[in-house]
């Protein structure tokens, strides 16, 4: 298989994967925030740590009201801004993985294993956010002469050092 054809497919792989988790962070964020306000899924204030409870005004269900406001906000930033919410979201579910950790040892240790993931996944989105962001289609795809790319790429961002 020829160079060019596995760069383009590459491309078009990784630009597919960026719409995906992007996709897929901000309906995550954005109903797991909802969620903290009505405790339709789960009584969330279970799941808050007491040395956290403990630092933080009022009770639980307060502090729940606070997280899912970030929650939600944090979901608005990734679609309008991937570039800072993909990070945003990866620092907020490593707090709620060592918030898990410490809950109830070893009881969440499971939803904090499925919580990592998502950061995982936070991460590999932040990471494609800065190579893509900016850009409608993936880079090899402006060779193409039915399939230009109709934004500006991504100029500046760590991409350039990887």
């Amino acid at each position: 298989m020829e160079a060019s054809t596995v760069d383009t497919r590459m491309a078009r792989a990784g630009m597919q994967v960026y719409w995906l988790l992007r996709a897929g962070l901000v309906a995550l964020t954005l109903l797991a925030g909802i969620d903290k306000f009505f405790n339709w899924t789960v009584n969330w204030p279970d799941y808050l740590a007491g040395w956290i409870n403990d630092i933080v005004p009022g009770t639980a269900q307060d502090f729940m009201y606070f997280v899912g406001a970030v929650e939600i906000a944090a979901g608005l930033v990734v679609l309008v801004a991937p570039r800072i919410g993909g990070p945003l979201v990866a620092a907020w579910l490593a707090g709620i993985t060592i918030n898990l950790l410490t809950v109830s040892p070893p009881e969440y240790y499971d939803i904090a294993l499925r919580d990592f993931g998502l950061f995982l996944a936070a991460v590999t989105f932040s990471r494609l956010a800065w190579a893509y962001h900016g850009r409608i289609t993936a880079p090899s795809d402006e060779r193409r002469p039915f399939r230009r790319a109709t934004a500006t790429p991504a100029v500046g961002g760590p991409q350039d050092r990887a």
